[in-house]
C-alpha cells in the first residue's frame, strides 16, 4: 500500500506540472499568437483566459490514465477516483463553456450594431442552464445516482423551481420582448421616473436593466418592470434630425392693443419685419377699402396687433437662425388665455440634439424673445411680487 500512495501521489505531482506546462507553454504560446494576430475576436478568448482553464484537460488525462492503473484491484478506491475525476471534468467543463461565452459577448458587442441587439440577457440564460445540469449532475454523481434519475425526479418540483428561478423566468421573457421588438437597446436615453432613472442604459441583463442618470448614480431596474409599466425611450429623438424645444412666453394681456401709426413707423426698422408690415399693411388697406370701413376707430376693420407682429417677428427671426432645422415643424402659435396671461407657444426642432449645446440654444433665443417684448409694446405676465406692492402703496 506504500507503494500505491507513494504513486498516487507522484501522478498527482505529474498531474499538476503537466498542468502548469500547458498554462505557461501552451496557453501562453496561444495568447501570444492570438494578440500579434490582426484580427480582434481572438483577443477576446486570450482576455477571459479560455486556453488556460482548457489546460486543465493535461491533467485529467494523465489523472483518468495513471490512478486507475494504480489502484487496480482496489473496488472502492476505483469508485472513489472515477466519481472525482467526473467530478473535475465537470468542473472544468461548466468554467470553460463560461469563459466561451464570455468572449463571444465581447467579440459580439465589438459590432456596432450590437446595441440595437443585446444578447447578453440571453447568454445569461445558457449560463444558468449550464450551471444548473452541471450542478444536478455533481449532485448525482455524490449521490451515486444515475443522472437521468436526477433529472426525472425534477418534475415533482416544478413548482418549486418556477418560485425559485421567477425573476429569471420574468427576466427572459421581457428580454425577449424587449430584444425582438427593439423597445430597449443599451446606449438607449430611457426615462422612467417610478424608478428614479433618467439616463444612458449601460447593461441590459437577466433580471436587471443598468441606467447611468445624469448625475452619474445608477439605477437598477427589473428587466419585466419594462415590460409590465411605461417607461420613454428618446431614441427616436436621438435618430431624427432635430431635438424638439416647447416653450411657452405667457404675456400680459393688459399690453395687448391694437398698433398704431406710430408703432408701425417702429416696427418697420426692425430687419425681420420690413417685408411683412408692407405686406400686410397692403392687405389690410384693400380689405379695407373694398369694405369701406370708417377708419376714424381703430375697433372697425382689419388691423394689426402687438401680439400679431410680436409672432410674425418670431417667426421670421427663427427661419433665418443657423441652428434650427428648418425641414422640420416650425410653430409659433397662441394658446387660449390663462390666468397666468397670454401664452405664445414655440415648437421648433434644434439641429443640435446634444445636451449642453442644446439648452444654449433653447436659452439664447428666449433671451432674445424676452429681451425685444417692450420694442413691441408687450410685457411678460408676472405674478405680484413685493415689489409690485410696495410700487402700488407708494402711487396712493
Amino acid at each position: 500500500m506504500l507503494a500505491v500512495w507513494i504513486a498516487t501521489l507522484a501522478t498527482f505531482c505529474f498531474a499538476f506540472l503537466a498542468n502548469a506546462l500547458a498554462k505557461n507553454l501552451i496557453a501562453r504560446s496561444i495568447q501570444l499568437f492570438t494578440r500579434k494576430s490582426k484580427y480582434r475576436w481572438d483577443d477576446s478568448f486570450a482576455e477571459r483566459k479560455v486556453f488556460r482553464k482548457i489546460s486543465h484537460f493535461a491533467s485529467i488525462i494523465i489523472l483518468s490514465r495513471f490512478l486507475p492503473v494504480i489502484w487496480t484491484g482496489h473496488a472502492e478506491a476505483l469508485v472513489i477516483i472515477d466519481t472525482g475525476i467526473k467530478i473535475y471534468i465537470t468542473v472544468v467543463v461548466v468554467i470553460v463553456i463560461n469563459s466561451l461565452l464570455d468572449a463571444f459577448l465581447d467579440i459580439y458587442r465589438s459590432f456596432t450594431w450590437s446595441k440595437q441587439v443585446p444578447i447578453k440577457s440571453f447568454l445569461q440564460v445558457i449560463k444558468l442552464v449550464v450551471y444548473f445540469v452541471g450542478g444536478l449532475y455533481l449532485v448525482a454523481l455524490v449521490m451515486g445516482k444515475q443522472p437521468t434519475v436526477i433529472f426525472g425526479s425534477l418534475g415533482a418540483l416544478t413548482a418549486v423551481l418556477m418560485l425559485v428561478f421567477k425573476d429569471a423566468i420574468l427576466g427572459f421573457t421581457a428580454g425577449i420582448q424587449l430584444t425582438t421588438n427593439r423597445m430597449l437597446s443599451i446606449g438607449d436615453w430611457l426615462e422612467m421616473p417610478k424608478y428614479g432613472a433618467d439616463g444612458d442604459v449601460l447593461e441590459i441583463t437577466l433580471t436587471t436593466v443598468k441606467v447611468q442618470n445624469w448625475d452619474k448614480t445608477i439605477t437598477t431596474i427589473p428587466t419585466y418592470a419594462l415590460i409590465s409599466d411605461a417607461f420613454r425611450n428618446w431614441r427616436g429623438m436621438s435618430e431624427s434630425d432635430g431635438r424638439r424645444i416647447k416653450r411657452s412666453i405667457h404675456l400680459d394681456l393688459n399690453t395687448v392693443r391694437f398698433c398704431d401709426e406710430e408703432m408701425l413707423r417702429r416696427f418697420v426698422h426692425i430687419h425681420h419685419l420690413q417685408d411683412y408690415i408692407e405686406r400686410k399693411k397692403k392687405d389690410i388697406d384693400h380689405h379695407n377699402s373694398v369694405q369701406k370701413v370708417d377708419d376714424s376707430s381703430l375697433v372697425n376693420g382689419r388691423r394689426m396687433t402687438n401680439v400679431g407682429t410680436f409672432r410674425a417677428y418670431v417667426v421670421a427671426y427663427l427661419r433665418s437662425h443657423p441652428m434650427v432645422n428648418q425641414e422640420m415643424t416650425l410653430l409659433v402659435r397662441q394658446l387660449e388665455p390663462t390666468p397666468t396671461g397670454l401664452p405664445i407657444q414655440i415648437y421648433i426642432f434644434s439641429k443640435e440634439k446634444n445636451w449642453i449645446p442644446y439648452e444654449e440654444i433653447q436659452s439664447d433665443l428666449f433671451d432674445h424673445f424676452l429681451a425685444v417684448l417692450p420694442a413691441f409694446d408687450l410685457r411678460v405676465f408676472q405674478s405680484p411680487s413685493g415689489m409690485d406692492v410696495q410700487q402700488g402703496l407708494k402711487a396712493r
